[in-house]
């Protein structure tokens, strides 16, 4: 029998690969994904606070929209309070949908990448056309909005087919984020040349934990101390990232953002010069400068 591989990076324990350090000698990279999403009414993909009834389900749709009318705006209140930065993961069509949100985040000099059109679907279920024509358009609406190309790609919903980092890695595209393989920065292989996978969480993404999983914003914030406080200590050994996932439907709400300010104010209060607070953009941008 022959096990099916992806061929896109080769097998590489931790513990034996070069040391380096991230900027300021710093050990341990840490930045918030803050996605910034949008929904259809009446169709398409979208979590759920409860099963969902017939279309139009107006309970979880009013549900997701509550992340950006308030909740977004809640943890954008947050993050400039604690003078944090983040890399927001943004559906192009939210331009439209909700204007003044994304615009936001990059007023505040956040990083805006790309995060599909819309997170009512997926792009790895479609030919490889559709799929090519998805990236592109997502990609022209960014850099229209922001005056420059996005640097990175997570996927709406994770979704990739066979070829996704092959076409993203055409469409100029440095790195991608949804490979949860590893805590450092992976090169992948593509027909064209290389691409740079930057970790992002699924175990520290609030989707997983708090939808998946039903926890609550208090143990979500438990589990992202607890997280920093092995990666910290990992880090003196050798160089980690840590991202924490995050929407506004979810931590923006009120009964949980205050457990997240808890949690992001221990990162602060215990880090010190061991952390790097950047942005996904950052984290690929240094790793490159490395030549490693």
């Amino acid at each position: 029998m022959t096990l099916a591989q992806h061929s896109r990076y080769a097998f590489s324990p931790i513990t034996a690969r070069p040391d380096f350090s991230w900027p300021g000698g710093a050990r341990l990279a840490v930045y918030l994904g803050m996605n910034i999403e949008c929904f259809a009414f009446g169709a398409g993909l979208g979590a759920e606070l409860t099963p969902g009834g017939p279309q139009p389900d107006v309970l979880n749709y009013a549900w997701r929209d509550y992340g950006n009318r308030v909740g977004a705006w809640r943890m954008l209140e947050l993050f400039d309070r604690l003078e944090l930065p983040c890399t927001a993961l943004v559906n192009s069509r939210i331009y439209d949908v909700a204007p003044g949100l994304a615009e936001a985040f990059q007023a505040r000099g956040d990083e805006i990448a790309g995060h599909g059109r819309t997170n009512a679907e997926r792009q790895g279920i479609l030919p490889e056309a559709e799929e090519r024509d998805l990236i592109v358009e997502a990609t022209q609406v960014l850099t229209e909005r922001t005056g420059a190309a996005p640097k990175g790609w997570l996927g709406p919903w994770i979704s990739q087919s066979a070829v996704t980092p092959d076409l993203l890695q055409e469409a100029g595209y440095d790195y991608l984020l949804d490979w949860c393989h590893d805590d450092q920065p992976t090169w992948m292989a593509t027909r064209g040349g290389r691409i740079l996978s930057v970790p992002y969480p699924q175990e520290l993404n609030d989707i997983p934990q708090i939808v998946g999983r039903r926890r609550e914003g208090a143990e979500f914030a438990d589990m992202i101390i607890d997280a920093f406080d092995v990666m910290a200590e990992e880090s003196a050994r050798r160089p980690l990232v840590m991202g924490i996932a995050l929407h506004g439907y979810l931590m923006g709400q009120p009964h949980r953002l205050k457990h997240l300010e808890r949690a992001l104010r221990h990162i602060r209060r215990q880090g010190g010069d061991r952390v790097w607070w950047t942005t996904a953009g950052a984290i690929s941008d240094h790793h490159r400068a490395l030549g490693l």
